[in-house]
This record gives structure tokens, sequence and C-alpha cells, in this order.
């Protein structure tokens, strides 16, 4: 038998052993890819939009939404983890873990979570990827400024208005005497929004422009103000003439401060001021504003600083004291 037949022969036994180990033993000749467990597919982040939600006093809640990518074969037990870490610090404010389960299908699928934080300074925000524990992704932001969010309970569509043809306050003299003026002052206000608003009120202070003690005080309550209407609730006040003043309003809703103005009246035409600046100081008499129990608008308020044109208190008698000992030491001297 020569050299080629012995080949063939060993190549066909070979073929006829396979052929009966796979009759005899299922499993024995299998595909190999089909022990090869099928990849999950690639998952990242490919945006997230941070958006405030509820506005408190002390805190304002964020809600975060990544948007997650999918492609190819299933991923399975997707998990993401939030955190909120303080820029300042680093230290990590708060933490929330949401679970997705299986994602099959893809495209993009948005997962999104609230984060409470303190309502000041700002927060590093991150949403990190997990697929059966295992990290794929992580996306990060940074939010500042928490401290300008305005609380829930402090929204208000209606404001003092800011246009030069209609200013926030307009103040007149409604009748004066020898030392004695009264002001009308007409708060102007105007609700930008799609409802009436309620339960407004507003409260006037005037101060003396050089000392800033408070010459007068009122308040006046505003009523219903309809979306895109305009109110103008004037009120009275009485003050020493021949005085500067600022003129202070503050638009309150239940109790709570929603928008503040500022205007000035001079009733010493040789010293005028503006809102933001005096000219000069004058002479101030703090006895003009003591009460006397009358005036408009309620009782003229307490002199809230003392202050004085002129003189030194409390030294007054301590330099006569002093004088005269001083006096007597020298005539003993010089009589010696």
């Amino acid at each position: 038998m020569n050299r080629e037949r012995i080949l063939a022969a060993g190549a066909v036994g070979v073929v006829v052993v396979a052929l009966l180990s796979a009759a005899v033993v299922p499993g024995a000749i299998t595909d190999p890819s089909a022990d090869d467990p099928e990849r999950p597919g690639p998952l990242r982040v490919v945006d997230m939009p941070i958006a405030p939600g509820q506005v408190d006093g002390e805190t304002a809640t964020l809600r975060v939404t990544p948007y997650l990518r999918h492609d190819g074969p299933t991923t399975p037990n997707v998990s993401v983890v939030f955190r909120a870490v303080d820029s300042e610090s680093g230290l990590v404010e708060t933490t929330r873990r949401v679970a997705v389960g299986d994602v099959t299908t893809e495209g993009e699928r948005p997962v999104s979570a609230n984060l409470t934080v303190e309502r000041e300074g700002g927060y590093h925000i991150e949403a990190i990827v997990y697929t059966d524990d295992r990290r794929v992704d992580t996306a990060r932001r940074t939010v500042s400024g928490l401290d300008a969010l305005t609380p829930a309970y402090a929204r208000s569509t209606v404001a003092f208005t800011d246009e030069e043809a209609l200013p926030a306050l307009s103040v007149g003299v409604e009748s004066a005497s020898e030392d004695r003026t009264t002001l009308r002052v007409a708060p102007s206000l105007v609700n930008r929004g799609d409802t009436a608003s309620e339960g407004l009120r507003v409260e006037v202070t005037l101060r003396q422009a050089e000392s800033n003690v408070v010459a007068a005080r009122t308040a006046v309550d505003v009523g219903t103000v309809r979306p895109g209407r305009t109110a103008s609730p004037a009120t009275t006040v009485t003050v020493p003439a021949e005085y500067n003043y600022y003129v202070d309003a503050v638009l309150y809703r239940d109790g709570v401060v929603v928008d503040t103005a500022r205007g000035a009246v001079n009733l010493d035409p040789s010293e005028p001021i503006s809102v933001n600046e005096t000219r000069r100081e004058v002479e101030f008499e703090a006895g003009d504003f003591e009460s006397d129990g009358g005036g408009s608008g309620g009782a003229p308020p307490r002199t809230e600083t003392a202050l004085g044109s002129g003189g030194q208190p409390g030294f007054g008698a301590g330099l006569a004291v002093v004088a005269l000992l001083g006096a007597a030491l020298l005539t003993r001297r010089w009589s010696r």
C-alpha cells in the first residue's frame, strides 16, 4: 500500500470516528459561537438638562434629566446615580439612585430625578450610569446662583411699574401749612400675569434724606388687579416742611415682600435730592420730627436716630469743672 492510500484511509477513519461520536454523544460537536454570550450594546449620556423645580425659602429642587443613548443588543440591569456636590467645599449634598432596568430598544430615553439642595452657592451635578453595577458613563453639569431663584410664596405677577412715563411712585402736595406738609403718595402697579391678583398691600415709608429718620409711615390695600391692568392705590402722609425725603414703598402679599420701589420728594427746593445721591448736608432739627399724636396715616413714629446739628453733648459740664479747677490752681500759684 502506497503512502497516499495510507493517508486517505486515515482521514476517512477520522471522519468516521467523528460521526460516530456525534451520534453516540449528543453535543460532542457544537458551534463555538453558541457558548459566547452576546455582549450588551453601548450606553452613554448624550445630554443632561437641569431645570428648577419647587423653590422654598431655604432649599431648591433641581429636576435633572440625562438622556441615555443605546445601540445594539440589550443592556441589562441599568441604573443611574445622581449626585449634587457643593462646588466650594466638595462635599456631597445629596444622592439618589434610579433603577432603569433592561434597555432593549435602540435610541434615546430620558431618566429624571429630583435633587433638593440648599438655596445658596453652586453645585456640580453628576449622573453616573451603571449596568450590572459596572460604571459605563458619567455626565457632569454645574449650576450656580440658586439664591436668585424666587421662592414659591414670593412669586407674584404684580409689581411696581418701571417706565419713564409711568414711574413706580408719584408724590404730590395735598396741603401745606407753615411747618407741616401733607403729601399724596400714589404707587403704580401692573399685573403682567394671566389671572387676577388679590391680597396685596403697599407700605409707604418717608425718611428724611440726610438723617435717615423715619418721618412718616402708612399702608394701603391694593384690592384686585386684573390681568394686564394697572392700579394706583393712593395714600396721604404728613411730614415736617422744608426737608427732603426718600419715599420707600414695599409691596406685600400675605405678609411676604413681593417688590420694592424708591422715590424722592424735595420740600427744600434749594437742596434737591435724587434717589441715588444728595447734593450736600443741610441743618437738621430732630425736634421737628417728634410725635405729636396726630397727623395723616396714623401717629408719626418715634425718632429712630438722635442727631444734632451743633455742639457735643456730654462735654459742657465736664469742661466747666475743669476750667474752674485750672483757674483756682493758677490763682494760687501767682499769689505766692
